[in-house]
């Protein structure tokens, strides 16, 4: 099996000679504070080494858990919101046949998201499309009172519970929470759920290889034994030992912070196959959490290509030359399909015939890249294999790795989050929350 590939020299020809290479020491640093925890953030690396340490009876209970919710659900809601979501959404729906669901005929349980926002309409459209569902859920928060997370849960509680029965809702009800000390943690106690641990050292975008993907990503049908092999197999290549000129998550930090100090302080991840929408979207949050603070950092955006040329891509070969394009590239597709011929070949496109439709996704790839190149934008590209457990087990950790060198090269502590709590004071006082008073008469003197 392949391993993940980069091609750096047409971002590379943007900087400076040996720019690269000059940054070397700094990456070291980098990586042997990861290792050594000794960087800022050292009490959350323990993603660090989980694809390798991931115990077998931890990968069976999963299994078994996820098993019980098949067999006994034809739907499950996951609850959850950022990183309690994202990673397992981004494998599930890159690894699922992308319209079986709409038949509700496949052998795989239907799996949706809830939690991750507070839109009245969309909660209430999930639970009249619920009623009559064999549906359960796994409810992801470490406190138990995370606003979106919790609002979600209790109306899926509460209708899981008068559908089905409380003791039915206490078998395909499961909770994946602290140890011992939160919301999440008690009811799980009181009710009887099945429940998994996030472990206190992972933060919740460094938590896709835990049970709080694992779980749902099982649930879907997919090998988590093969996700976490791809991203073991990584773990490996990219290791502080592994010098920078070997190692391609340190040389994807290395050229994305040479060119944030050349002033692209903009990356645009960008793909060209539709499944890889969540995981740009998990790249998102994955980059932009760790590194957008104090600041400094890189805006993470994202475009689904070529869909996105005929919006952004006026934007992306022609604005302002502030902007890097990091694309991850699909070697081989999972199936096969043709280019048929037409008699009256009104669109001109019977040259095409007989041709692979990835033929011609991969020639529009290519266009691009040089389009875009032409037009002042570094490209940076990410091959791999294709889309699998394995490959994109890899592709998760090596996105992981590379987040934490890039993170300190860049002089943030990449494992907190401190800008994300702002909005939840203001939005609390707004509501009333007892214990918000001050707060709230002083956002009422600025109204």
């Amino acid at each position: 099996m392949k391993t993940i590939s980069l091609q750096l020299n047409k971002a590379a020809q943007f900087l400076a000679a040996n720019a690269i290479e000059k940054l070397e020491p700094q990456v070291k640093a980098a990586q042997d504070a990861l290792e050594n925890g000794t960087c800022a953030g050292n009490d959350f690396l323990g993603w660090l080494h989980l694809p390798s340490t991931t115990t077998p009876e931890l990968v069976a209970d999963i299994k078994a858990a996820a098993q019980t919710l098949r067999e006994n659900c034809d739907t499950i809601v996951v609850a959850g919101i950022g990183g309690s979501y994202l990673g397992a959404r981004a494998v599930i729906e890159t690894l699922s046949n992308s319209f079986e669901w709409l038949s509700n005929k496949g052998e795989n349980p239907v799996i949706l998201f809830a939690g991750n926002n507070i839109g009245e309409d969309y909660l209430y459209e999930l639970t009249e499309y619920l009623k009559g569902r064999r549906f359960g859920v796994i409810n992801i928060s470490k406190s138990g009172t995370t606003t979106e997370t919790a609002l979600a849960f209790r109306l899926l509680k509460k209708q899981c519970e008068e559908q089905r029965g409380k003791d039915v809702a206490r078998k395909v009800i499961v909770a994946i929470t602290d140890a011992k000390k939160g919301a999440a943690r008690v009811t799980a106690d009181k009710e009887g759920y099945t429940s998994f641990i996030i472990p206190d050292n992972v933060g919740g975008r460094f938590s896709v290889l835990t049970p709080v993907g694992l779980l749902p990503i099982a649930c879907a049908g997919f090998d988590i034994e093969a996700l976490l092999k791809g991203a073991a197999d990584m773990e490996r290549l990219t290791g502080a030992d592994v010098p920078l000129a070997e190692n391609p998550a340190a040389q994807y930090a290395a050229i994305r912070n040479a060119l944030y100090q050349s002033g692209r302080k903009i990356e645009i991840l960008a793909n060209y196959q539709p499944k890889l929408h969540y995981v740009n979207e998990w790249w998102k949050q994955l980059y932009g959490e760790s590194e957008g603070k104090d600041g400094k950092g890189i805006f993470p955006a994202a475009v689904d290509l070529t869909t996105d040329l005929h919006s952004m891509g006026q934007w992306i070969q022609d604005g302002e030359r502030t902007i890097f394009e990091t694309v991850i590239s699909v070697e081989q597709p999972t199936h096969k399909l043709l280019f048929p011929h037409d008699e009256e070949n009104l669109d001109g496109l019977n040259f095409l015939e007989g041709r692979r439709v990835d033929e011609v996704n991969k020639m529009a790839e290519l266009g691009t890249q040089l389009a875009h190149v032409d037009g002042g934008v570094p490209n940076i590209r990410i091959s791999i294999e294709r889309l699998d457990e394995y490959n994109v087990g890899q592709l998760l950790y090596f996105f992981e790795i590379g987040c934490g060198i890039s993170g300190l090269l860049l002089g943030v502590n990449p494992f907190n989050q401190p800008g994300v709590e702002a909005y939840k004071k203001n939005m609390f006082a707004l509501l009333g929350k007892p214990g918000y008073e001050a707060e709230s008469q002083a956002i009422k003197a600025r109204l």
